[in-house]
């Protein structure tokens, strides 16, 4: 008898629900708005009567579904309990109670870039292996940190927030966080860029750089891959504080692979080959040997996630 269950990935913008059987095979998915109007106090309900919906279009009976995963972005404590989710609008709110009220099913909650991370472990990048670190490289820096196949969330749910380890004591502009030197700010889309701008206004040296108008990520490695030298040491640049910051959690989780995933995974194999060169550099001896690969499931990796997460 088959049995089905939901992956909910719950973003600022949109939502974007998977409908699966239990064995992992994606039969569906579709985006819902996400409703933040009065502190988002109608985004759970939505997520309900998608739910029923689809069950009601394809004639499944509630008895044959596992239940919903999802995942939202912000800290998540191992009983549900949601703490701020500023993009959403919500302050404290019990996911797992409250979805499992609306829906009358079983509810697993993560956070978003975890259970990112649980996708990739499960049917992506990270396939066969049970201890995972992924990097996220969007507009900031995401992480999730999977060992013996489980989430590691931490006591209050932000485990694996990688984005903000503290890579440079010097830095005198604040990280979005409030703090300063956070890994975010040099190694995201908007990190490079910024480096790149420091870089440009403080040197003479020619580059192809300076003829872009609004300079982006996806610029720099492009410039990169035609030999421009500015454009190199910047990838270079990246790949140093990214693969040492990599070396420096391998010390601790030691990972048998590192998934890189997001918006500047896109620079593929130049991207992968400069940070394992920096990690390999700086890495203890035991943990050299972690393995590197692209995130392949892109926007879904969330939705396997949250699968996965109530398969667990």
């Amino acid at each position: 008898m088959k049995k089905y269950g939901f992956g909910v990935d719950v973003g600022g913008t949109t939502i974007k629900v998977g409908f699966f059987e239990t064995s992992g095979k994606l039969i569906d998915k579709w985006e819902i708005k996400t409703n933040t109007e009065n502190h988002g106090e109608n985004i759970l309900s939505d997520i309900a009567q998608a739910v029923d919906n689809r069950l009601a279009q394809e004639g499944i009976s509630k008895s044959d579904v596992q239940g919903v995963g999802i995942g939202v972005p912000g800290p998540v404590r191992n009983d549900g309990v949601v703490n701020n989710c500023v993009n959403l609008g919500w302050g404290v709110i019990n996911v797992k109670e409250e979805l499992g009220k609306l829906t009358g099913l079983e509810v697993a909650v993560g956070n978003d870039a975890n259970v990112a991370a649980l996708g990739e472990m499960w049917q992506g990048g990270g396939k066969g292996s049970r201890d995972v670190v992924m990097v996220t490289l969007g507009t900031g820096v995401g992480g999730g940190i999977i060992c013996d196949g489980k989430m590691v969330a931490g006591f209050n749910g932000a485990g694996g927030e990688i984005g903000h380890i503290t890579v440079n004591e010097d830095e005198i502009e604040p990280c979005n966080c409030g703090q300063y030197g956070c890994l975010e700010q040099y190694a995201s889309a908007t990190g490079i860029v910024r480096m790149a701008k420091r870089k440009l206004a403080k040197s003479e040296q020619e580059t192809t750089l300076r003829a872009f108008g609004e300079l982006t990520a996806k610029d720099i490695f492009d410039e990169a891959k035609a030999g421009d030298a500015m454009a190199k040491e910047l990838v270079d640049e990246l790949g140093t504080i990214l693969g040492s910051a990599l070396s420096n959690i391998a010390c601790v989780v030691n990972p048998e692979i590192i998934v890189i995933g997001g918006g500047v995974s896109k620079a593929g194999q130049i991207l992968i080959d400069t940070i394992q060169k920096h990690y390999i550099e700086t890495s203890f001896h035991a943990c050299k040997d972690a393995k590197f690969a692209l995130a392949s499931l892109g926007n879904d990796a969330g939705m396997y996630g949250c699968m996965q997460l109530l398969l667990g």
